[in-house]
């Protein structure tokens, strides 16, 4: 379809704006992941999309276009973190820390990384990983090579410098073809549009009221399980595993990140292995969240 015709779909106000179909949306995607249409035409739908606002369908649609345009690579054993590609700003990164306490687990962690996306100004994936050598047991994907027509979007995204669809559906890209994943959510409403757009993917699918929209708890949150449609609910205070971690209100530096993780605090560790429990909780290692705490032991060495 003209490429023109997407645009008034979801550029032309209440009464104009209509749903693109499944199969619309993925020939929309198709093209802009093509850049068979000008910068200025992309931005112009991603603005109005937005706007309108998005579907299920519409979102499904997407993520097809995004399987054709995918690399993937079958990694066993293992769980993919979804992580927002904007950053974090206020916290470090605690992956690294939750892959040590989880080496004798059998449990590997998928992440996924590429240049910064809008809208914060945070610290990406990528600049963590670039600067840690990294446990057996993580297992990293730069999107520059297994997807090159996202990351070649970079440009345009970011000179748009707005949030836009992008931001939901990337951060679950499948390349490790995992049984496994988590990502953040902020809010519980999007919990059933999540589930909806990614738990058939997956043999369990888990959201999490996690950092700045990392599968990363750092204080009292919810974790959200999907099986078979049905979403179970659990909620989870650090203070009942005797953790008193206190996040960071003020922003953070690379080199501040990357100091935490090489010297962490106690809490910090203990709070690494409580994120770990969480992951072998979701890939059904464990009966319970307590349950996977107690099997890594509740001591501060790493």
């Amino acid at each position: 379809m003209d490429f023109f015709n997407y645009i008034r779909a979801v550029g032309t106000g209440p009464k104009g704006n209509r749903d693109l179909s499944f199969d619309e949306a993925e020939d929309m995607m198709q093209q802009i992941l093509n850049q068979s249409v000008s910068s200025e035409q992309i931005a112009a739908f991603l603005l109005g999309w937005r706007l309108k606002p998005e579907t299920i369908d519409e979102f499904r649609g997407s993520l097809a276009a995004f399987d054709k345009n995918t690399t993937k690579s079958k990694v066993e054993n293992s769980i993919e973190l979804g992580y927002p590609f904007d950053g974090k700003v206020k916290n470090p990164y605690i992956f690294s820390l939750a892959a040590q306490a989880l080496q004798k687990q059998n449990l590997n962690l998928i992440l996924v990384g590429d240049d910064k996306q809008p809208a914060k100004n945070g610290i990406p994936i990528k600049e963590i990983i670039n600067e840690t050598n990294l446990e057996h047991n993580i297992h990293y994907f730069d999107r520059e090579k297994f997807f090159h027509k996202l990351h070649k979007l970079t440009d345009i995204r970011n000179k748009l410098g707005l949030r836009t669809a992008f931001n939901t559906i990337e951060k679950l890209s499948g390349v490790a073809q995992s049984d496994y994943a988590i990502t953040g959510v902020f809010h519980k409403p999007y919990v059933k549009k999540y589930a909806a757009v990614f738990s058939k993917r997956y043999k369990n699918f888990a959201l999490i009221q996690g950092n700045e929209g990392t599968p990363e708890l750092f204080s009292k949150g919810n974790l959200w399980i999907v099986a078979n449609d049905d979403i179970s609910e659990f909620t989870i205070d650090p203070k009942y595993f005797g953790i008193h971690y206190k996040k960071s209100w003020d922003k953070i530096t690379l080199e501040d990140s990357l100091q935490e993780l090489k010297n962490p605090s106690d809490e910090y560790i203990k709070l690494a292995r409580l994120n770990a429990a969480i992951y072998l909780f979701v890939a059904k290692k464990t009966q319970s969240i307590e349950d996977g705490y107690d099997l890594l032991g509740c001591t501060t060495d790493l």
